[in-house]
């Protein structure tokens, strides 16, 4: 979901996962030169539609928790030209980057994976240099998620138990310190969620949504 035909036949097919529920790359404004670093990278998609962006003197981050998939993305990357982008094998709350290093954070659907956003949300702030934004789509709560949801492990696997509503991720993005902080739904995207939830009516608790914020310049 928000991609065009041609961004999907720029990466490596083996990137593409289909687990997507949004497009951080368009949302980014990415500039040539740029360091990017994608949270939970996967196959590392993001990385190559990225890669393009910011260039041959640009560079591009994928950090991921699983080992599997950070062999998967390596060997996509080894059957491919690009030559911009890494992948790392860490964790979204101990990012393997140093501080200050990055322009840009992307991410897409992986947020909710993690039981700690509040450090999550610190790390993207430590890594990013002065005037740094991160772009990230995933999905937010637009009602209570009931119980049975909420504990379901699909729903836990998809994004979607760990969902939190929007006011309870600005606060978490304005305690990291992130500025100029928006988090704007994606109305057009409930026929997808209503697709993706089967008999679970997914679309009456979460959007997909866009979440952007900025680190101040010194």
């Amino acid at each position: 979901m928000g991609y065009d035909a041609d961004e999907i036949a720029a990466a490596p097919t083996e990137a593409n996962l289909g687990l997507r529920c949004g497009n951080p790359t368009a949302i980014a404004n990415l500039d040539p030169g740029q360091t990017v670093l994608d949270l939970g990278s996967g196959g590392g998609f993001d990385c190559f539609l990225a890669a393009t962006e910011v260039g041959e003197d640009g560079a591009v981050i994928g950090v991921d928790m699983t080992p599997a998939m950070i062999e998967t993305a390596r060997e996509n990357l080894a059957e491919s030209d690009t030559e911009n982008v890494e992948f790392r094998l860490g964790e979204i709350e101990h990012l393997p980057a140093g501080d200050g290093t990055v322009d840009v954070i992307i991410s897409n659907c992986v947020l909710n994976l993690s039981p700690d956003k509040h450090r999550v949300f610190n790390e993207a702030y430590r890594v990013l240099r002065s005037g740094g934004r991160l772009a990230i789509s995933d999905v937010v709560l637009s009602a209570p998620l009931p119980a049975d949801l909420r504990a379901d492990l699909d729903s836990v696997a998809e994004c979607i138990g760990g969902a939190a509503p929007v006011g309870e991720l600005e606060s978490l993005l304005t305690e990291a310190g992130f500025r100029d902080v928006r988090i704007e739904p994606e109305d057009e995207t409930q026929e997808f969620l209503r697709e993706w939830g089967g008999d679970r009516d997914l679309d009456e608790y979460i959007v997909s949504a866009s979440i952007t914020g900025r680190k101040p310049a010194e």
